[in-house]
């Protein structure tokens, strides 16, 4: 049934997206992070520790709680009216679309030859500053968000979702907001975040693997490199990324595009090296960004495909 369910949900994402008029529930749990962080992110690094523990907890529990809820309620009403409330949360847990239409903005001003417009809208979805970058390094920057938030955003949801419905996908959606808020390893959050941070590595942990793994498979390759030596890089160069997870899917992105991600960023004035990955068989262009999204649309229907296969399979053994 979640099969079907997500299919539906799948669809309504890619082509509806989130309504324009309503607050987006991401921004609930971010409000309730926030309350939780400025209430106990102080005191000793124990202390803080704890303290994080206790927010990812809360965070978790009530975002957990409250969809189990509703669809629980649902389904005791009708059983029709669970299946709308689990494709509408479902649905609202993907962003194929909202991650489609923040590259293309990039994109449509490239295009237009407004490099000042092109940084504004990267800044949107960026944590680096952007008003200093040339064209290749503003595609550079779009690549590697549509490409990590293939999982973070698109896949593992849907994974999720494929398990466990909608109070699946909306546990691992509280998890990865815990981690993008508070999971940084600096003197703010490196105690108060450290919870966040290792439990979204574990949640994340088969999603990034197995959707690098579609990309290298599945997407086309922009290369004459043979599929051994493809897959031999995008193992050794996805370990060299800080997150444990985001470069299973920069990584191929790299290999299968044929251009190197990582290098020099620049955070609150300060220089960042990230290491290299992929070889650089052509320069970065801005049709590599649709090239990205491209790749985001296939994982995404690789992982439906499959969720349907063992679906069948079940159904056939049970």
């Amino acid at each position: 049934m979640y099969f079907i369910i997500c299919v539906i949900a799948v669809l309504i994402d890619c082509i509806v997206g989130d309504p324009k008029k309503w607050t987006h529930p991401v921004i609930y749990i971010g409000n309730m992070i926030s309350f939780f962080e400025k209430k106990w992110n102080h005191g000793s690094g124990s202390r803080r520790r704890i303290n994080g523990l206790l927010t990812v907890f809360l965070t978790i529990s009530i975002t957990t709680g409250s969809v189990f809820l509703i669809v629980f309620l649902a389904i005791k009403i009708h059983l029709l009216l669970w299946l709308v409330f689990e494709i509408f949360l479902i649905s609202l847990a993907l962003a194929q679309k909202s991650l489609k239409e923040a590259a293309m903005l990039v994109y449509d001003s490239l295009e237009a030859n407004d490099l000042a417009e092109a940084r504004k809208y990267l800044s949107w979805i960026v944590g680096r500053e952007t008003n200093h970058l040339d064209e290749p390094e503003i595609v550079r920057g779009v690549v590697e968000t549509v490409s990590e938030n293939t999982s973070d955003g698109v896949t593992a949801p849907l994974m999720y979702a494929l398990c466990f419905g909608a109070t699946g996908a909306w546990c691992y959606k509280a998890i990865n907001t815990l981690d993008s808020m508070i999971g940084y390893k600096n003197e703010r959050y490196a105690d108060f975040g450290f919870a966040a941070a290792k439990l979204d590595d574990v949640a994340n942990y088969l999603p990034s693997r197995i959707s690098g793994w579609f990309l290298i498979i599945f997407t086309k390759c922009e290369t004459a490199k043979p599929f051994k030596h493809r897959y031999k890089n995008w193992l050794k160069d996805a370990k060299k990324h800080p997150s444990p997870n985001s470069g299973y899917l920069e990584a191929a992105t790299a290999v299968q595009l044929g251009i190197r991600l990582g290098g020099f960023n620049r955070y609150g004035g300060v220089e960042s090296y990230r290491a290299y990955m992929g070889e650089t068989y052509e320069t970065m262009q801005r049709i590599h960004i649709k090239k990205a999204i491209q790749h985001m649309y296939v994982c995404t229907w690789c992982v439906v495909i499959t969720g349907g296969i063992l679906y069948a399979i079940a159904c056939t053994w049970g």
